[in-house]
């Protein structure tokens, strides 16, 4: 085969890696000794990553490669490994040389190899896993682990010493550089952007993290997008277009795009040397201008492009195929290598001709001149302790919720807004917390009713200011609530800022969380992933608030109305999640509080902006919270006897609801034993050994009785609590109630009513379950009928809820 440079046109030759270097910043900073041993080091890391993918045995090659040193499945990813490694080090050179502070996220979806390797050449793998020594032995354990069963997997895994980005999902790079870098002034966070992660929505709008980051008072993040021209079997869109229109598109983004392009490794050493050192001192620059001279303008921050060839350092053709430059690199550039003695021997081939003897001494250790390359200690970016943010969180200040409460003398009589006393809440955690706490939402804070939290700081904001943002706009340059219509980078930005060692809040529209699903999917993962890592230090946890819910979309309709993030969430490990539906305003400050002190956790806080009844004083409401389910006396008829029926709710409407239909029972059948039941905590519906939250089947048979009745009004889709409590003894009497698809532009109570979880269709519910009101009923069946239709009726004709109705309140 032809060379692929021959026979080009120009500007095909200007989208290759193959051909003279390019750079944007010329000069050649590395001295003779410096490029040899720069060049033997990034040897080091791609031999290590051909081992991870094929070694089981003979990790030095001390003796001719044969079949059985090979395992027996070779896993992993070749194509973007040479490329990171080459990356970090190069940034190694800068943190050594100008003492940075800096750590490494690798985007693309599977170049482990290529961050693992420098991580063990510089120590840090050892230390956190002596098995895993700088000898011959620990080589061989450390090839063996990788992508093979009990071992690790082939992206930046928790267990990778360094990560706090899987990168197994491709887009979030960037949003959790960014947030890594908020309030942290001297750190700058280096982002290896992959070109088929480049293509995915959320990393598309995550370019705009530059519009977010103060240079007074944050880090930086560095962005180097990785062409390596190809995904699994395909072109990459950004490697394809023209070199004018990426720099346009990257100008636009508002980055400063710096170009490095080629193949030979002497001339790219050399122009990558010179490009991450230029960028470094423009982003010390900017900080400066920001630090000193008390500039509020946003830089246009440098990023790198770095063009080089899809499984660098490979053989460029094999059996008559591209390999190297082409998608066949991307995996197992060699796939048959077990069973055919000529892809064997060409794996030796390319291995030897990496010349372990010239970085590997006889006892496997670094040779002499290379261990003081990389930085040391906790500078490395395998040990800097911001990428094991545990060590560096400090507990929030926070005031007493008690404070913020709302007074309720008796249930059900006074109505309020639930989100204003939060939105007081988090003002004040604001307050006393002014370098560790943000607020995040997709444009949503003041539509969420928690604009009080503008007090004390305002929505950040550095691009131009109109003279009628002063009217109402809350923006600064200093705010520390972020808004942008992504929730994929708002989610992002916070998982960065936690996973750092801070703290943080996030709320979101109920229909649109569902944006963020697959993340909190990766971050649950991690989470559970880093409680078996003794090394890995707890961080604060993930605290989401779901509001702008199904049951009060007036105005929105059909499409704002799904509840199902919670099945989501709970199909994730028990041990990471939490769902809590608090009912009214204490129970809600009370969920708030105790979220906001734990760690290790995704906390789901489901609860509506809107006006509400009040049902519980601020003690009573702290001990539901406490207990997360349990029986209101004050609600309930049968403390003197076994129940006719169980009466149980979930989520502040259905509550409501739930209670105003024990009313109408109540006033139908005076002799009736009703128990009314409220779960704040979702997964006490599990059995205790399913969730640790979940009740014992005695307590839960206490509860909800072993033959009776169950109506359970419902804030979401009515199979999930069946699915919880699937294996209690009476869930042949559970009959649950719940969003069912059903609604548009409805009245409250019109939309409860088409999904059956109204007051009138709970009651004749009863009716039907209750065998002696059966045989009694149905004329008290015929009045629940007729004054649902009569609610119907004058919700169409009216727009607006029966003033009886939506005027209900508890009247005992």
């Amino acid at each position: 085969m032809s060379t692929l440079a021959s026979n080009i046109s120009p500007e095909i030759a200007s989208l290759t890696p193959y051909g003279e270097t390019r750079s944007t910043i010329t000069g050649k900073p590395l001295g003779g000794d410096e490029l040899r041993n720069t060049d033997i080091y990034w040897r080091a890391c791609n031999y290590l990553s051909l081992g991870m993918i094929y070694l089981f045995d003979n990790a030095l090659l001390a003796e001719p490669l044969r079949p059985e040193h090979i395992k027996n499945r070779q896993l992993g990813h070749w194509g973007s490994s040479p490329g990171l490694s080459f990356i970090y080090v190069h940034l190694n050179r800068l943190i050594k040389k100008y003492d940075l502070d800096m750590i490494f996220l690798a985007g693309p979806g599977h170049g482990a190899p290529g961050v693992l390797g420098p991580a063990y050449l510089e120590g840090t793998y050892s230390e956190v896993y002596p098995e895993k020594s700088q000898d011959p032995e620990g080589l061989r354990e450390f090839f063996r682990q990788f992508s093979f069963p009990g071992g690790i997997g082939s992206h930046c895994t928790p267990e990778t010493p360094g990560s706090i980005h899987e990168g197994g999902e491709l887009g979030y790079v960037l949003s959790h550089a960014c947030g890594a870098a908020f309030d942290n002034p001297d750190l700058i966070v280096a982002a290896a952007v992959g070109d088929g992660e480049s293509e995915t929505g959320p990393l598309a709008t995550s370019w705009h993290v530059n519009k977010f980051l103060n240079p007074a008072r944050d880090g930086a993040v560095l962005p180097i997008l990785h062409l390596n021209g190809y995904k699994i079997n395909n072109p990459t869109l950004l490697a394809r277009i023209t070199h004018e229109e990426l720099e346009n598109l990257l100008r636009g983004y508002g980055w400063t795009p710096y170009f490095v392009e080629g193949h030979d490794p002497e001339s790219m050493h050399q122009a990558m040397a010179a490009t991450v050192e230029h960028c470094v001192l423009e982003i010390r620059e900017h900080q400066a201008a920001a630090r000193t001279q008390g500039a509020e303008v946003r830089p246009r921050w440098p990023m790198i492009v770095l063009r080089s060839p899809k499984g660098w350092t490979a053989p460029r053709e094999v059996e008559g195929h591209w390999l190297e430059g082409f998608w066949r690199a991307h995996q197992v550039p060699l796939p048959k290598v077990k069973k055919d003695p000529e892809q064997l021997r060409t794996l030796e081939a390319w291995m030897r001709s990496l010349k372990p003897a010239e970085f590997f001494d006889g006892s496997g250790k670094l040779v002499t001149q290379l261990r003081d390359l990389p930085p040391q200690g906790t500078r490395r970016m395998s040990a800097n302790p911001h990428a094991n943010g545990g060590r560096l969180k400090k507990a929030l200040r926070l005031p007493d919720f008690r404070e913020y409460g709302c007074q309720v003398d008796k249930p059900g009589k006074i109505q309020t807004e639930n989100m204003p006393p939060l939105g007081a809440l988090l003002r004040d955690v604001m307050k006393l917390n002014m370098s560790n706490f943000r607020v995040f939402g997709p444009d949503e804070t003041t539509s969420n009713k928690l604009d009080a939290i503008y007090a004390v700081s305002k929505k950040f904001w550095i691009e131009q200011f109109f003279p009628e943002d002063k009217d109402g706009g809350e923006l600064a340059t200093d705010g520390r609530v972020m808004e942008m219509l992504s929730e994929h980078t708002m989610e992002g930005m916070l998982e960065g800022y936690l996973l750092t060692g801070r703290h943080g809040f996030l709320s979101s529209y109920e229909a649109f969380v569902h944006v963020i699903d697959s993340m909190f999917n990766q971050h649950a993962k991690w989470l559970e992933i880093c409680r078996h890592l003794s090394w890995r230090e707890a961080v604060a946890s993930l605290n989401l608030l779901i509001t702008s819910t199904v049951w009060r979309q007036d105005h929105n309709g059909f499409t704002h109305q799904d509840p199902g993030f919670l099945d989501v969430v709970v199909n994730k490990s028990a041990n990471i999640t939490r769902i809590y539906l608090p009912p009214d305003v204490n129970c809600l400050l009370s969920v708030a509080d105790h979220c906001l002190r734990s760690q290790n956790y995704v906390n789901v806080i489901v609860c509506d902006k809107q006006l509400h009844l009040q049902f519980m004083d601020m003690e009573a409401a702290i001990t539901h919270c406490t207990k997360g389910i349990g029986i209101w006396d004050w609600a309930s008829t049968d403390e003197s006897g076994e129940p006719d029926v169980v009466m149980a709710s979930a989520g502040d409407v259905p509550t409501q609801e739930a209670l105003a239909a024990t009313t109408l029972l109540r006033k139908e059948f005076p002799d009736i034993k009703i128990r009314f039941i409220n779960v704040v905590d979702l997964f006490k519906l599990q059995p205790n050994t399913e969730h640790p939250h979940g009740l014992s089947d005695r307590d839960f048979d206490s509860l909800f009785t072993v033959d009776k009745p169950v109506i359970f009004n419902f804030h979401g889709y009515p199979y999930l609590i069946h699915r919880l409590a699937y294996r209690r003894t009476n869930h042949n009497n559970f009959h649950v109630r719940g969003y069912k698809e059903k609604g548009n532009i409805n009245t409250p109570l019109e939309l409860a009513i088409d999904n059956n979880i109204d007051r009138f269709s709970l009651a004749m519910d009863v009716i039907d379950r209750v065998p002696r009101l059966q045989k009694i009923g149905g004329h008290a069946k015929e009045r629940f009928l007729n004054k649902q239709i009569e609610c119907r009726t004058y919700a169409d004709a009216h727009g607006i809820d029966l003033p009886e109705a939506a005027g209900w309140t508890w009247p005992f």
